[in-house]
């Protein structure tokens, strides 16, 4: 089974982030934009948070507040589960089963360098199987 670092090659490493003092109505503005379902929250060059849909969803329209009033840091996840290049696609999606995210920050010596997502790992996977039954076929009519 492959690797985080194997899944940041083919879909590179950008990271899309914003403050934890931005108004959630700019980062939803962004995460449209970039058509992208997660946004990492950086202070100070640190990952301090994750906003995603599911807490715009739950934890701002639920409880009534306003995007454009409410700053992020209100609504972030702190302190993600992260994951580093070297962590096995399978362990990455053990991760994401038992704790029911759909995004996994990726970190190397403290320091940011990409995002995976459920979407990401599906692919990875189904790719590889692709390769696999390929390989296989090709034995096999030898």
């Amino acid at each position: 089974m492959g690797k985080v670092k194997d899944i940041l090659q083919s879909k590179g490493r950008n990271v899309f982030s914003v403050d934890p003092e931005t108004m959630v109505y700019k980062a939803i503005e962004l995460m449209c934009e970039k058509n992208i379902g997660g946004l990492m929250i950086v202070e100070g060059g640190s990952l301090v948070g994750i906003f995603t849909e599911r807490d715009y969803a739950r934890k701002l329209i639920l409880k009534g507040k306003s995007s454009k009033d409410t700053p992020i840091k209100e609504l972030m996840t702190r302190k993600p589960f992260t994951v580093n290049p070297e962590n096995s696609i399978e362990e990455c999606m053990s991760l994401m089963t038992a704790k029911h995210i759909r995004h996994l920050p990726v970190e190397e010596n403290g320091v940011l360098i990409g995002l995976i997502s459920i979407g990401d790992v599906v692919k990875f996977v189904i790719e590889e199987q692709k390769n696999i039954i390929e390989h296989l076929e090709g034995y096999i009519s030898r």
